[in-house]
Formats: structure tokens, sequence, C-alpha cells
């Protein structure tokens, strides 16, 4: 959250961390209301049942890459000055692997651990204990792990950038991506309900 903002001047930086506080507990409601705080909702996505994680995160992705585009071509943003996570594919590969293979058996990411847990839901809460320990375990055995973690660097990169393709094009093939994703995910819930039936 302090990224343009803080840098630019414009806010201070005890500011910026009472704007990310602001716009955590904001995030966490909204996942409750969209009922992202229940495990049954959320492994119904790996049956097909209930598509609502990855039509609210696709929404929020999809929201975000446009809104930058176009806060970055009037000037109101510089995303030169927006954090890109470094792209390190062998350990992201597995890192993606491993969280989906919790998602699966804990019924939660992270985000949505968080949020049962502060619901008082019991499996929320293990879920949040599971993801601390994993953070205390990785980082005891890091020094281990070093040479994987930074292995296979690709350094800060865009769908822009490997493609070599205008942001504009690329901001409109993944926003035509996104709306075929969501008709997809209608006939997928679709089908699975007159299944059920």
């Amino acid at each position: 959250m302090n990224g343009p903002f803080f840098i630019n001047g414009w806010i201070g930086e005890e500011a910026s961390l009472i704007f990310a506080l602001f716009i955590g507990i904001a995030f966490g409601f909204f996942l409750e209301r969209a009922g992202l705080g229940s495990a049954k909702k959320l492994a119904s996505q790996f049956y097909g049942r209930d598509m609502t994680v990855f039509k609210m995160m696709f929404t929020a992705i999809i929201t975000a890459m446009v809104g930058l585009f176009w806060f970055d071509y009037f000037g109101w943003l510089q995303l030169e000055l927006v954090y890109l996570t470094p792209t390190f594919v062998a350990p992201q590969i597995i890192g993606g692997l491993v969280f989906g293979v919790g998602f699966i058996i804990g019924g939660y990411c992270p985000g949505t651990s968080c949020v049962a847990g502060a619901t008082g839901s019991l499996d929320g809460w293990v879920n949040v204990i599971g993801m601390l320990a994993g953070i205390l375990v990785f980082g005891e055995l890091y020094p281990w792990l070093e040479s994987f973690y930074n292995a296979t660097p690709m350094g800060e990169l865009t769908f822009v950038d490997y493609f070599n393709l205008p942001a504009g094009l690329m901001v409109f093939i993944l926003v035509m991506i996104a709306l075929g994703g969501f008709w997809l995910s209608e006939k997928i819930e679709t089908k699975m309900a007159n299944k059920d039936l």
C-alpha cells in the first residue's frame, strides 16, 4: 500500500499502514459477505457446483488490471513505481502445487482461513495455525532451501513483456479470456446442478 502514494510524498508511512489496515478489514468483510468464509462453499469450486471463488477472484484481477491500465494511461499512476514480485519459475510452480493441495485438503486459502477464523470457525483456526506453523518451518529450513528458492529467476515479468504485445491489446485479450471463463463457469454450474437433480 505504500507504493506510489508513499514514494510521491502524498501520504506518510503511518498513513499508508492505516490505509492498509482498513483495506484489509474491508477485504475480509467482503470475502465473508460473499460466503467465502465457508469451507463448503470453497470446496464446491473443485466439484464445479459453485464457481463463486473463480468468478470473484477473476473479477478482482480484471478490475485491478483495467484500473491500473487506465490510471497509467491518464497519468494518475506510474506503473513503474508499482512493485512486482520477481518471477522464479521452478519454486513458484512447486509453491503453487503445495498451495493447491493445501487448499483442497483444508478447504481454505490463507485469506479465507483468516476470515473463517475471525468469525469463530474452528476449521478456519486450524488452517490459520497450520499456515503459521508452515511459515515457521519454512523459515527454519530456509538456509537449506535458499538455492532452490532463488532458482530459475526471470525478474519482474509481466504478460506484456513476455508476449511482447502492446499493453492495451494484452488487457483486451485477458478481458475476453475472463468473459469466456465466466460463461464457461456458468455452464459448468448449470451442468452440475442438473446432474445433482
